[in-house]
Parts: C-alpha cells; structure tokens; sequence
C-alpha cells in the first residue's frame, strides 16, 4: 500500500518530539539556561525551518515522494545533536540544524501524504497526523520512563533518531514521474496566506502545550519528572484521539466547523491548566487542550495540498507550512517571555487566550480557505 511510508514517517516524527518534549527539563539543566534564555534558544527551530520548507518544497515539485527517505536520514542525524550541547550557544546552534531538518521533513511527508489522497481518492491525513501525535505519545511515555531510570538526553534522542533512520528505508522505492514545474518560485496566494496563518496561531498554541507543560508540571505543581511526563503524554493521546475522530467528523461537520469547535475547546481546556490548583486538574486541562487543538494541522495541510495540482503541491505544501511555522517561530519566546516575567501560569493563560481568538478569526473569515474541493479521483482499491 503506497500510504504506508508516509504513515511510518509521520510516527517516527512524532516520536521525536514527544521524548524531546519530556527531555527538555534535563536539557535546560545541562546548557544551564534560564526559561527566558530556552526560550530563545528554541527560536531557532523555527527559524531555521523556514528556509528549508521553501527549498524542500521545490524539490517535492521536481521528483515527489522520493524526497522522503533523503528527508528522514537528514532529520535523524540532526535530532542526536543537542545531546552533544554544553551551553546556550551551543544548544541554539544544533536547534538550527535540527530545525533545517524538521521544516524540509514535515513539507515531504504532508506532500506525500495528499498525493495519496489524490492518487486514490481517500483521506488520511487526519489518519497520517494523529499516527504522529501516537509517536509523540509512545516517545513520551518511553522518555518518562527512561528518565526515571536515570537515561539523559544523548540516548533517548539517539533511540528515536535511529527509528527515523529505520523509517527512511520503508519509504525507499517511490518510482520517477517527470513533472513539469511551474516557473513560478512559490505559491502565496491569498488563500494559501490565510491557511498559513490559520495554522501558524494554532502552532502557537500545539507547541506551547508541547514543549512547556512537563516543565510548567514540575515547577509549578512539583511535579516528579515521571508524572511531569504525563502532560506531554496526555497531550499526545488527545491528539491521537482527536484526530481520528477528527477523520469521522471532518465529513459530517465539515472542516470549517470542525476547525472552530477545536480550538475553542482548546481554549477552555488551557484555562482550566493555567488555574489549576492540583496536578489532575492540569492534566485534565493540557488533554483538553490537546483534543481540541489536533485536527487544526491537519484540516489546514489537507486544504493546501488537495488544492493543487501535483506539479505545484509540494510549493503549496511548502507556503503553508513556511507561514505557520512563524507560531514555532514566536511561540516559545512568547511564552517564554511572559513566564520569566511572571509565571508558567500565566504563560499557559496566554496560549488559551490565543486558541480562543483563534476560534473566533476562523469563524469570521477562515471559512472560505478551510473548504475544499472533493478529492479528483475515485478510489482504485
């Protein structure tokens, strides 16, 4: 089945970063950084990323899912590079690198997965996203567990970089199709921007959760780091849940109203985290969060890359994720900043405003970019 590369590859990401969710209290502790200064090291995920999709992109033009393989290698090499890091610099450089790899990445495998869907004529990528969120849960969960166990970064990253390398040889054999690619460098169109941007403020909010609630768990509730790793490991299961009833609801609410409903879910379950007295409380909270938050990433992919042709989906792709990648980009800053100049609290309060205003901007005017066409053919088996 031409899907299951792609749906691997989408595991083997998530799994990286759920155990890079759960590591990164150990990995602020060993460069020595304050939240304000992880914050900012963080930043440079995203904006390596940037580039990356905009050339990965183009290159998905010109030879397809055959990208995929080359992609994954690349990834898993960088991901064991911020084991190696001894200080802030340090840690911000390989974030660079591995940020290279995670932008190229995600454009490849969403490309993949909607030319499946255009191939055969079957959605999946709600499907091939809450696969990735299942391997963000399994990485957090075995991250958790190794760290009760004593394990530091440079294992667990080695471990999940090396199923990514595993997952590269699944998606080898993709045969050559000539293409003719448009002259045109990328596609930013008025409907793409609004995509792009739809998705980068609900980044905004799925990173937030992602990467700051085992540290907002242990330092606000005190939390050990086997039940700080909970928050990322619940998250995850409501992203997985979410998502595949995301596949079921998506046909009988459409995308636009299941797009709307999520993040204002999300919104309300952020709330309760930020006030909670008590660890269940949050932990309730971060999993509402996440139910509601999953299908927004994969609504806005599928709207980008169903709706265009197959010489130009990969560009497409690759405007979308360019743009929204900006909430990865200002997300962990943002929030860093208002938690180092008063709490996490407050800093998870900000986040369920944004999912909120979200809810609302999409309802207004999101519409239209959220609707898209059925897919061009018919099932082939």
């Amino acid at each position: 089945m031409r899907a299951r590369g792609p749906l691997l590859a989408f595991f083997a990401f998530g799994a990286f970063w759920g155990a890079w969710g759960v590591l990164l209290p150990d990995v602020k502790e060993d460069v020595g950084a304050s939240v304000s200064e992880l914050g900012v090291a963080l930043l440079a995920l995203g904006l390596a990323a940037l580039p990356a999709m905009l050339v990965a992109g183009r290159i998905v033009d010109r030879v397809g899912p055959r990208a995929t393989p080359l992609a994954l290698v690349f990834f898993a090499i960088a991901g064991v590079l911020p084991a190696f890091a001894g200080s802030v610099p340090a840690l911000a450089v390989a974030l660079l690198l591995l940020g290279a790899a995670t932008g190229a990445l995600d454009v490849v495998i969403n490309a993949a997965a909607t030319s499946v869907e255009v191939a055969t004529g079957r959605r999946i990528i709600q499907v091939a996203h809450a696969l990735f969120s299942g391997g963000f849960l399994a990485g957090a969960i075995g991250t958790g567990i190794a760290r009760g166990l004593g394990a530091g970064p440079l294992p667990v990253l080695a471990g999940v970089a090396a199923l990514a390398a595993v997952t590269a040889g699944v998606n080898r054999g993709f045969p050559a199709v000539p293409r003719r690619v448009s002259e045109r460098r990328f596609a930013f169109s008025r409907r793409l921007i609004v995509l792009g941007v739809l998705c980068g403020v609900a980044f905004v909010v799925e990173g937030g959760i992602e990467n700051w609630s085992a540290l907002f768990l242990e330092t606000e509730l005190d939390a050990s780091p086997a039940l700080a790793s909970l928050g990322p490991g619940l998250f995850a299961a409501a992203m997985v849940t979410g998502r595949l009833l995301g596949q079921w609801l998506e046909g009988r609410l459409g995308d636009p109203l299941l797009f709307v409903g999520g993040t204002a879910t999300a919104g309300g379950g952020l709330v309760l985290a930020a006030v909670a007295p008590e660890l269940p409380l949050a932990l309730v909270g971060f999993t509402v969060g996440g139910a509601g938050i999953s299908v927004a990433a994969p609504i806005v992919f599928g709207a980008a890359g169903r709706g265009a042709d197959d010489e130009e989906r990969g560009s497409a792709v690759a405007s979308v994720t360019t743009i929204s990648y900006l909430g990865f980009v200002a997300g962990p800053p943002l929030v860093g900043a208002v938690s180092g100049a008063l709490d996490l609290r407050a800093g998870v309060g900000l986040l369920a405003a944004i999912a909120l205003l979200l809810s609302l901007a999409a309802a207004s005017f999101g519409g239209d970019a959220l609707s898209v066409r059925r897919l061009q053919h018919p099932s082939r088996g």
